[in-house]
């Protein structure tokens, strides 16, 4: 189960590992360049597996000091420590102890896996594979180990100290100036799990009593001086807390629950047992430094990782394979949580655009695997949108096939059966079946493969027999190693509507196709008939986006204006809007005046209905992105006139709208102080819409209001959407943005923001900005969040500054990669990704972006990381 480099890791090689430790001692004295870690393992031979005589533990970048077996210090030609792996023969073959004492530098491990120094903090990152630069250990979620740990540091520059469990005390160290903590983690946990934490840190506190009768006290950490952008994340949090007890029967488990939000890291959290670790721009917020946007994902990311303390932590994974059975069932659980405390429509509506614009691409390229690998090089190139997004989409089936009640006993029953092991996808869907008492060994299609259905649907009425019959059919487009897929079980959610916009009770003697109101399409194709349909009915299909496919239908112009007026599933609603827009963008003759006015006349009924909230008319109004009008047309792809047609589209709706968008902008303002509910927050969504349509349809009004609205704003929300406009829309924009900074200048996290909306600026001459910023005081390659915010945004939103037809940007981000890899090779494999669609490209451009491709698979020394990456992408 070691990932070497070079060396493939097969699902169906898995074997139990051969030791298992009871318990876990560390001894952890921090400094900077020389912590030392001493750690003693309670070992004992798997009774479930063949116990060989020796021992293999991983472990990386460690300078090994002492090792002993059972208390006997083993000399050098005892053991043997080379390519990461501390071979130790001839162990006990009953219960025995291994200690050893190794030398780490958290100050150069810029990898920020392990443990490192964060503007000054401690911290660590084990997932997946970095407890091992830690300390020798088998590094691998199977192995379930009690954890205590004494951390000891300076006590003026690390006053605070922090691992997983419970404090059980602390001290100072007479005379050295330096102190310990000790923590104790009752809960059998793997080592991606550990956390530990050391610095100069403020703290919010609150206390929270579980339903189950216990006090809590609830602790986030952030550096000095930033206590009060830190109190909507405490109060996000017991919100969580008290949403997962209600909907899932589930309470928190210690006495303590601690987050510390830390400057640099990889990723946007950690769900460590107990002590979540965060990228501090999912923490910190204000209502002057802080967007609608910013808010609702630190809402949405603290109660991902919170709710990851049961599934995730109490059950784990038995393998990297069943990645997504933590991933994708939390992923599913915090937008249940979203939907439950804001718009259910609009969450899903954003769950929805993320999918298809960034999973569906995924799985359409050479990067597409399937919810559960098959097999794996670097496991860190697999926190994919496909593990997560499309994972959360599959339970999402799941609920929908077996019904509401079904799946939440079958939730029950896996807390219950599973508490406290290490699972696999197959143990988690025996508990549906057990409770729904029925098979999904078909079901099980969604893990094993890979690429996005293609479902079509054609209707056909007969007046003789007052009967309307549905044909579905689905495909599945070959992907990398899977050329052929068998059927996949897709639940499709319809309804039928008669000529006065009602719907039409659903009457079919093919019960076992139909259930209420979905259709199960399991086979390559089948037809449904539908008795006591006296017209032709109009027909809303996969409702509530109920799977994570492609669908084509037979329905017309005039049918999906109807949908956009008259569909009671909002979802749907909206869905038949973004087709009459994605038909007119598509048309190789462009958006056309009839077209855009019939959009126009919809979308100025929508914003007059009171029956609408704010926040769902914000999703009416926006364009489909240039990321979905670009798989709508598949191969051949010319990003600057897919561009072309969205701003043609977006000029003509202004212009037809500008009298309905400006009354709507100017009756939505919020009045009083900021606040950050769900109603304020839909209303500043639906002013920024209207004036991204004014702005397009009619420059110099638009333009007006936009500066009026910078200059005037009391939040960052309204701020940075003029901004924005500003800079992407006018000439104005660059001035601006300097006020901006000059404002911002010392608080990072916005800066991160300014130079995203530098980098997102649509045209040509946008690379050269980006290349100019990288030498800006303000930017730095070793913070992940500045390379994210800067050349991350060029390449990953802004299509005609990286697809530039002269290849300039992929030799830029090429370069970037290469410079980025012997640093920080999981930030330089995620660049990488952006040149995913490549072989979708029209000839030029493609031409272009396989040499930068090569240019980076033909460099010596490549780390695992990008050497997957590139690999892939350039497979036959």
């Amino acid at each position: 189960m070691r990932t070497d480099t070079g060396r493939t890791i097969r699902l169906a090689d898995y074997a139990p590992p051969a030791f298992l430790i009871e318990t876990v001692d560390l001894d952890i004295q921090l400094y900077a360049e020389a912590t030392r870690v001493r750690t003693k393992l309670a070992v004992r031979p798997n009774p479930d597996s063949i116990a060989p005589q020796t021992l293999i533990l991983d472990g990386e970048a460690l300078i090994l000091h002492r090792l002993s077996l059972d208390g006997t210090d083993l000399s050098p030609e005892s053991y043997t420590y080379s390519d990461n792996i501390l071979t130790i023969p001839n162990v006990p073959q009953s219960a025995f102890e291994v200690e050893t004492e190794v030398e780490i530098d958290p100050a150069s491990n810029t990898q920020l896996m392990g443990l490192y120094l964060s503007n000054g903090i401690f911290c660590t990152q084990c997932e997946a594979e970095g407890f091992r630069r830690i300390t020798f250990f088998p590094d691998r979620p199977d192995v379930l180990s009690v954890y205590t740990v004494r951390l000891e540091a300076d006590a003026a520059s690390c006053p605070v100290l922090l691992s997983n469990g419970n404090p059980v005390e602390a001290g100072t160290i007479n005379g050295s100036g330096r102190h310990y903590a000790l923590w104790h983690d009752p809960h059998p946990k793997p080592s991606y799990l550990f956390a530990a934490v050391g610095g100069d840190l403020d703290c919010v506190t609150a206390p929270y009593h579980t339903a189950d009768g216990r006090d809590v006290e609830l602790r986030i950490y952030i550096e000095r001086g930033k206590v009060e952008q830190a109190d909507f994340a405490l109060d996000a949090l017991k919100q969580a807390m008290r949403w997962d007890e209600e909907r899932f029967g589930r309470t928190y488990d210690l006495d303590v629950f601690s987050i510390v939000a830390v400057s640099h890291f990889n990723m946007g959290a950690m769900e460590n047992k107990g002590l979540n670790i965060f990228n501090d721009k999912y923490i910190l917020a204000s209502p002057d430094t802080a967007t609608d946007a910013d808010y609702e994902n630190i809402d949405a990311i603290i109660a991902h990782e919170y709710f990851h303390n049961w599934t995730g932590n109490r059950i784990t994974c038995r393998d990297w394979f069943q990645l997504c059975l933590k991933e994708g069932l939390t992923v599913f659980r915090d937008q249940e949580y979203t939907s439950d405390t804001r718009s259910r429509p609009v969450a899903r509506i954003g769950d929805v655009r993320l999918l298809r614009a960034m999973q569906f691409e995924e799985d359409a390229g050479p990067l597409a695997h399937p919810v559960r690998p098959e097999s794996y090089r670097e496991i860190n190139n697999f926190y994919t949108l496909t593990v997560y997004e499309k994972g959360a989409e599959v339970i999402r089936m799941l609920e929908t096939l077996i019904g509401r009640e079904a799946f939440d006993r079958g939730m029950q029953l896996y807390f219950k059966r599973c508490d406290g092991t290490a699972a696999t996808v197959e143990d988690f869907i025996a508990c549906f079946e057990d409770a729904s008492d029925r098979s999904l060994a078909q079901f099980m299609r969604w893990y094993t493969q890979s690429g996005t259905p293609v479902v079509t649907a054609i209707g056909r009425h007969d007046a003789a027999s007052d009967s309307y019959d549905l044909t579905l059919a689905q495909s599945c487009p070959p992907t990398p190693g899977q050329p052929h897929k068998d059927p996949f079980v897709i639940p499709v959610k319809i309804s039928l509507f008669n000529t006065e916009g009602s719907d039409i009770t659903l009457s079919t003697p093919s019960e076992a196709l139909c259930h209420g109101d979905t259709v199960i399409l399991d086979t390559e194709a089948l037809t449904v008939r539908f008795d006591g349909v006296t017209a032709p009915p109009l027909p809303s299909l996969l409702r509530g986006f109920s799977a994570p496919v492609r669908l084509v239908t037979d329905l017309g112009t005039a049918d999906l204006q109807r949908l956009a007026r008259d569909d009671s599933d909002p979802f749907n609603r909206w869905e038949a809007v973004q087709r009459l827009m994605l038909a007119e963008l598509t048309h190789d003759r462009g958006p056309q005046d009839e077209a855009i006015s019939a959009i126009a006349d919809a979308l100025t009924a929508a914003l007059a209905s009171a029956a609408l909230d704010p926040a769902f008319k914000a999703e009416l109004l926006r364009p489909p992105s240039e990321s979905d009008v670009a798989q709508a047309l598949g191969t051949g792809l010319d990003p600057d006139a897919i561009h072309a047609a969205v701003v043609s589209l977006k000029q003509g709706l202004g212009a037809r709208m500008a009298e309905p968008l400006a009354k709507s902008y100017a009756a939505h303002v919020v009045d009083g102080p900021y606040r950050h509910d769900a109603d304020s927050a839909g209303r500043r969504a639906l002013r920024a819409t209207c004036l991204s349509l004014l702005i397009a349809g009619d420059r110099d009004t638009g333009t007006r209001l936009a500066r009026a609205q910078f200059d005037t704003a009391d939040n960052m929300t309204e701020r940075f959407s003029a901004l924005q406009l500003l800079v992407h829309e006018t000439e104005v924009g660059d001035a601006i943005a300097d006020t901006f900074y000059e404002r911002y200048r010392d608080n990072p996290l916005v800066i991160d923001k300014w130079l995203g909306v530098h980098a997102t600026k649509p045209g040509a001459a946008t690379l050269d900005t980006v290349f100019d910023l990288t030498r800006h005081p303000a930017f730095t390659y070793t913070n992940p969040n500045r390379v994210r915010a800067l050349i991350g945004a060029l390449a990953m939103r802004n299509p005609t500054a990286f697809h530039r037809a002269d290849g300039a940007g992929y030799d830029f981000v090429a370069k970037t990669v290469l410079s980025l890899d012997s640093k920080n090779p999981q930030v330089a494999a995620r660049l990488l990704t952006a040149f995913g669609s490549w072989r979708k490209l029209e000839v030029s451009r493609r031409t272009l972006a396989e040499k930068a491709l090569r240019s980076i698979g033909d460099t010596a020394g490549l780390s695992p990381d990008v050497a997957d990456i590139s690999g892939r992408m350039l497979a036959d």
